[in-house]
């Protein structure tokens, strides 16, 4: 198994981006896709006793821009993962059971290229293109295969569970 260490990159020019440090590839992860990724992880966490979760309650916990939040929301909607539920008690909800949820939908929704295949033109011989096909294309199948096997419930739990193992939790 291939395990990649993603670095939060705090230079100006790539503000909000992860990427793997030390190599000549970078694989960068948007803020939209990490924003995304943590909404649709709180409103799975949140929402398990059937009710909704507003933005601002989103946004708070998160500390997330509300106004960036909702943006990130409506794609969300637009993918299907989640619809808006007007009123007193309005927020929102899932579309469909969190174990129906992939994590490489999710993504792909948020951003279509972070799993996409390389389209790297073969030249025989040459060492980029070896280190190519034997480093950077097991990496992305490797990342393609996890996202499709995880869903969203396992990934929230495992969210939960490195949450509670970090800290110690009191629940009164």
């Amino acid at each position: 198994m291939n395990i990649i260490i993603l670095k939060f990159c705090s230079h100006p020019i790539n503000e909000g981006f992860y990427k793997i440090t030390g190599v000549t590839e970078v694989m960068k992860v948007s803020t939209r896709v990490e924003y995304g990724l943590i909404a649709l992880t709180d409103i799975v966490i949140h929402s398990e006793n059937g009710g909704s979760v507003s933005a601002p309650e989103i946004a708070q916990r998160q500390n997330i821009s509300h106004k960036y939040l909702e943006h990130i929301l409506l794609l969300l909607r637009q993918a299907g993962f989640i619809v808006a539920q007007k009123g007193l008690r309005g927020g929102y909800l899932l579309t469909r059971s969190p174990e129906e949820i992939k994590l490489a939908d999710v993504l792909n929704a948020l951003d279509s290229n972070i799993l996409a295949d390389v389209d790297d033109k073969k030249e025989e011989g040459e060492l980029r293109s070896i280190i190519n096909e034997r480093f950077w294309d097991r990496i992305n199948d490797n990342l393609n295969r996890f996202t499709k096997e995880l869903n969203m419930r396992d990934f929230a739990d495992g969210c939960l569970s490195s949450f509670s193992d970090a800290w110690d939790l009191y629940v009164i």
